[in-house]
């Protein structure tokens, strides 16, 4: 009887392959991957998508013949699906889906072994069930392998069915989403229309072009950034400008902030009391709760380089992935060129992660305290790094014997995913979602709350208090989209696209002469940080390179970017394609009259940004304002309590 059995012929093989690789991807656009899919043309090209390359790409091995070609096909079969489990777990933790940027930067996720680590599911088995058993097959049961050669005439005719499939995928999605491959910035939008192995090809195709950027890059592509960037400019505020010259800038960078927090009791505990006092308008600092974080892919490192440059990050990777390597007119720089500072980074991480230690050679900072400067004893150390009490409290040291006027930048950690904290250190119960991430996230924010607080009595202490500007913000959000459920919970609403976009407010808060304290309900970004910030230095800053504009200015734009291509402006939202109003977060059922002029303004900024980075076109720019940094001038040697890493 056994003689009898069909056999499993290559061309089976190959159609199963295709199946369960298919049928794996479907799994995870609908348990893992949020791709935000509505309608029956949507949720149709989403059941389309994974065939066409998959196909095309397995088809090869119909060429060889005998076991070879069933092995090659597992082999295939098997690096596929490990591209897609690798987007999984990259999903889960960046809510991004994986380019070869990130790849350059594959050393960052040994550091981060732990955040990494809790996104592994208990379910994740499933991604291998099919491999697991096609490898039996091969090696227990190969009598059921038929070895009989597929014919090669054959083989063209798939590949053609296979590329014929993809043009007819792409014809549906270009109908509902014109312009996919030319104006669209959001990778969610290209994997939901043409599934991660067609995005991975993209991807690949775009790195190729921006990587010739550089090399076809002219003077005559700065022409255009010059007239853009100029067009933008925002005179300063005239009650404000200079009221700061003369005075340290002590910048706080609070990790994985997000102004929920602010006024939130969890419990019956205030989860950020000390902030709550700074946000109130009446503690020397003036709050702007409708600031927004602008990072892509690179998270904190996209939030330091728009900081201090007033550019977005790249759409693909982290600016910091361009190790270095790029002409750049940072604020470090331009506050030592016009007023003398001295500038320094803290961090209780070690310098090469997120290629700092190069990065920061090129902004003209003077100093990097990374971990060798910090004692990182067990005791000491939470998640990634050194703990926010401890770091600060050694960093304060370090601040009292700096030359100033000094432009300080001091980057916390222990409030970052996954939100992990010694119970001695925890001064509040977590929170009550059931979810361990949303749960954590309350006891870690806190314990930041009070590392700040114990922070700004030191400066007091030291005399330092007074004679500085002192600036907090949040990064980047804590908080992703992954655990919408226990968001809604904990806010006791539901966690629409709208909603989720609110929860993208990481808070300002700044001390400044003359800047009065109160809550200042302007519209801001990242971006907008730098313009303010040398305008209160008395520095004019129409020679500069910016995508920001002043803050404090009566002409500033209140319409904020995200790296993804949608926007907030002061009258609406626009997410996935929708606008939304503030009021409510609904869908406005009449289009804003501005929509398309901002929808424009919004990718003319990310293209002309990214023209600037991909083209390294500051290399060309003869700014009369400006020397460039020689980034050959800066050493970050190891510091006293360690010998680096």
């Amino acid at each position: 009887m056994e003689n009898n059995r069909k056999k499993i012929g290559i061309f089976t093989f190959f159609l199963l392959m295709v199946f369960t690789i298919s049928l794996k991807t479907y799994f995870a656009y609908y348990v893992d991957l949020s791709l935000g899919v509505k309608g029956p043309v949507q949720n149709f090209i989403l059941l389309m998508n994974p065939y066409s390359l998959l196909a095309l790409i397995l088809s090869v091995f119909l060429f060889f013949k005998g076991r070879k070609a069933f092995w090659f096909m597992l082999i295939g079969g098997f690096l596929l699906t490990f591209l897609l489990y690798a987007n999984v777990v990259y999903f889960r933790f960046f809510s991004d889906f994986l380019t070869f940027s990130t790849l350059n930067q594959v050393s960052n996720v040994n550091s981060m072994g732990g955040a990494v680590g809790a996104s592994f599911q208990w379910y994740d088995f499933v991604y291998f069930l099919d491999i697991i058993a096609y490898l039996f097959i091969l090696i227990f049961k190969q009598k059921w392998l038929s070895l009989n050669v597929f014919h090669k005439k054959f083989i063209p005719v798939v590949m053609a069915a296979s590329v014929a499939l993809f043009f007819l995928n792409l014809a549906f999605a270009e109908t509902d989403r014109p312009e996919l491959l030319t104006r669209t910035f959001d990778h969610k939008y290209l994997v939901k229309y043409l599934g991660p192995y067609n995005f991975t090809v993209y991807d690949g195709v775009k790195t190729i072009q921006n990587n010739q950027q550089k090399a076809l890059a002219s003077e005559d592509d700065l022409t255009k950034v010059l007239n853009y960037t100029k067009q933008k400019h925002t005179a300063p505020n005239m009650e404000y400008y200079g009221k700061a010259k003369g005075k340290n800038i002590i910048k706080i960078h609070l990790e994985s902030f997000q102004t929920f927090l602010i006024n939130k009791k969890v419990n019956g505990h205030e989860v950020t009391p000390f902030l709550n006092k700074l946000s109130s308008g009446q503690n020397d600092f003036r709050y702007y709760p409708n600031f927004y974080h602008q990072t892509g892919q690179g998270k904190t490192s996209d939030a330091e380089f728009t900081m201090d440059n007033s550019l977005y990050g790249l759409p693909q990777g982290s600016a910091f992935s361009l190790k270095g390597d790029n002409t750049f007119q940072s604020l470090p720089a331009i506050l030592h060129q016009k007023q003398k500072f001295t500038s320094n980074v803290m961090h209780g991480d070690y310098k090469t992660f997120w290629n700092r230690d190069q990065v920061y050679r090129h902004f003209g900072v003077d100093k990097f305290y990374d971990a060798t400067y910090y004692d990182m004893s067990p005791e000491n150390v939470e998640n990634l790094g050194l703990k926010d009490k401890e770091f600060f409290k050694e960093s304060v040291d370090y601040l009292d014997k700096e030359k100033q006027p000094f432009y300080s930048h001091l980057i916390t950690l222990t409030n970052h995913y996954p939100f992990t904290l010694n119970k001695d250190d925890a001064s509040i119960p977590p929170g009550n979602t059931g979810n361990p991430t949303v749960d954590g996230y309350i006891q870690t924010a806190h314990y930041l709350d009070q590392a700040v607080e114990e922070f700004i009595n030191d400066l007091k202490k030291r005399g330092l208090y007074d004679d500085s500007v002192i600036i907090l913000y949040g990064d980047h959000y804590g908080i992703s989209e992954n655990h919408n459920k226990a968001m809604s919970q904990l806010l006791d609403e539901p966690i629409t696209p709208a909603k989720f976009n609110d929860l993208n407010k990481t808070g300002f808060w700044i001390k400044a002469p003359g800047v009065e304290p109160k809550v200042d309900p302007t519209y801001a970004g990242q971006v907008d940080v730098m313009p303010t910030l040398l305008h209160l230095m008395g520095i004019d800053t129409k020679n500069y390179i910016m995508l920001g504009t002043d803050m404090l200015s009566k002409d500033h734009k209140q319409l904020i970017p995200f790296r993804n291509g949608d926007f907030v402006t002061d009258k609406y939202k626009y997410v996935n394609g929708k606008a939304y109003s503030h009021k409510d977060n609904k869908p406005m059922t009449t289009p804003p009259s501005d929509l398309q002029k901002n929808k424009n303004q919004v990718e003319n900024d990310l293209e002309i940004n990214d023209e600037i980075l991909n083209g390294d076109l500051m290399r060309f720019y003869k700014n009369p304002d400006f020397k460039k940094v020689n980034p050959s001038d800066y050493h970050y040697d190891a510091g006293p309590k360690g010998k680096g890493n």
